[in-house]
C-alpha cells in the first residue's frame, strides 16, 4: 500500500489516503467540505553524503 497526500483548494485541508499503487482513480473529495482536491508531491528525505555514491568517485584511483 502507498500513501498519497492531497490538499483541498477550498478549505486548505491536507490529508493522506492509503491505497494500492496500481489503483488508478480520480482525486478524492475533501473529507471536511467535499470539494475537489489536488495531489501533493513531497520531496524525498534520502540524503547521500560522503564518497562512493557516484560513478566518478572510483575513477582515477
Amino acid at each position: 500500500m502507498a500513501r498519497y497526500s492531497y490538499h483541498c483548494t477550498h478549505c486548505d485541508n491536507t490529508f493522506e489516503i492509503e491505497r494500492p499503487m496500481n489503483l488508478k482513480i480520480e482525486a478524492p473529495q475533501c473529507p471536511k467540505c467535499g470539494h475537489e482536491t489536488e495531489r501533493v508531491y513531497n520531496t524525498s528525505t534520502i540524503v547521500f553524503k560522503g564518497s562512493g555514491f557516484y560513478n566518478t568517485d572510483s575513477k582515477g584511483k
